[in-house]
């Protein structure tokens, strides 16, 4: 790697790592082992509706683990191909954290929006047209 100065910008020629290679191979092998196994669980699901009888429980398990395998595959390639694994700690949080925050964010809206429904439903009128009725004649 060698360093110039122009003009007082500093700029870095990068010589090509004898292991870039190796990185790229050991990332592809990574992804694709992740995803195969993401697209056999998927097929298994699949196979499990073909059957009739579904086990909720085991699928509700096997779509966890997609879910997780799917995270672990978002964070490698954000590391490896942002570049964000070679950062400083901090930089590291300053993405992370609003990220999450950002996902807390959706999931507590998703529940506060069931709550809401689920309240509605449990104090709405049993009969729609009762309701009407009662709405639209008139008050003595």
């Amino acid at each position: 790697m060698s360093n110039h100065n122009f003009g007082g910008e500093v700029v870095v020629h990068h010589e090509p790592a004898a292991n870039s290679v190796k990185r790229i191979i050991k990332t592809t092998v990574i992804l694709s082992v992740i995803t195969l196994i993401e697209l056999a669980l998927g097929y298994w699901i699949y196979a499990m509706h073909e059957g009739g009888a579904v086990n909720h429980t085991l699928e509700l398990a096997i779509k966890g683990v997609v879910i997780i395998l799917s995270l672990a595959k978002a964070f490698y390639i954000v590391s490896i191909f942002m570049h964000l694994g070679d950062e400083l700690r901090n930089m590291i949080m300053t993405i992370v954290v609003p990220l999450l925050l950002f996902i807390w964010f959706i999931i507590a809206f998703l529940y506060e929006g069931n709550s809401w429904k689920n309240l509605r439903n449990e104090y709405a009128p049993k009969d729609p047209v009762q309701y009407e009725q009662k709405a639209s004649a008139p008050a003595h």
